[in-house]
C-alpha cells in the first residue's frame, strides 16, 4: 500500500468534519454526519498505519486479517482455492485475489497486496506447493 494513502485517509477526516461544521448553518445534522464519516475515516487510516502487512505467508498456511486489527492463520490444507477475478465495468475495476477455504472467502485488491494480485497468487500457489505436503 502507498505510504501516503493512510495519510491521504486522515487528512480527508479532517476536511470531512471541517465541512461538516462549516455548513451546518444551525442544522446540528451535518456536523454529526461530518463526525461520523470522519471517525469512519480515522479508523481506517489507522488500520493501515498500525496493520499495514494484509497477508503473510509461511511454509505452514497463510495468514489473513480477521478485524480490524488481529489476524487468522489458515493451514494449506485448509485453503480450497486461490484465483484471481478480473472485473471489467465501471469504477475501480481491476484483478482481485480470492483465498477460499470453503468456510470463508477473502479477497485483497492491489492496493492491500501492494503489488499485481497475479504476482501474489502464484507466489502462494509456489508457498503452498513447496509445504510440506503440498497440494500445489
Amino acid at each position: 500500500m502507498p505510504p501516503a494513502l493512510p495519510v491521504l485517509k486522515l487528512a480527508a477526516a479532517v476536511v470531512v468534519l471541517a465541512l461538516g461544521m462549516l455548513l451546518a448553518a444551525g442544522d446540528p445534522l451535518r456536523p454529526v454526519l461530518g463526525g461520523l464519516a470522519a471517525a469512519i475515516l480515522v479508523g481506517w487510516g489507522l488500520r493501515d498505519l498500525l496493520a499495514p502487512v494484509r497477508l503473510a505467508v509461511d511454509a505452514t498456511g497463510v495468514t489473513v486479517p480477521a478485524g480490524m486489527l488481529s489476524r487468522r492463520h489458515l493451514p494449506w490444507p485448509t485453503v480450497e482455492t486461490i484465483q484471481v477475478h478480473r472485473r471489467s465495468g465501471r469504477g475501480l475495476a481491476g484483478p482481485t485475489l480470492e483465498i477460499d477455504t470453503g468456510d470463508s472467502l477473502h479477497l485483497f485488491n492491489r492496493l492491500d497486496l501492494g503489488t499485481d494480485p497475479t504476482e501474489v497468487a502464484d507466489a502462494l500457489r509456489a508457498a503452498r506447493a513447496a509445504s510440506p505436503g503440498g497440494t500445489g
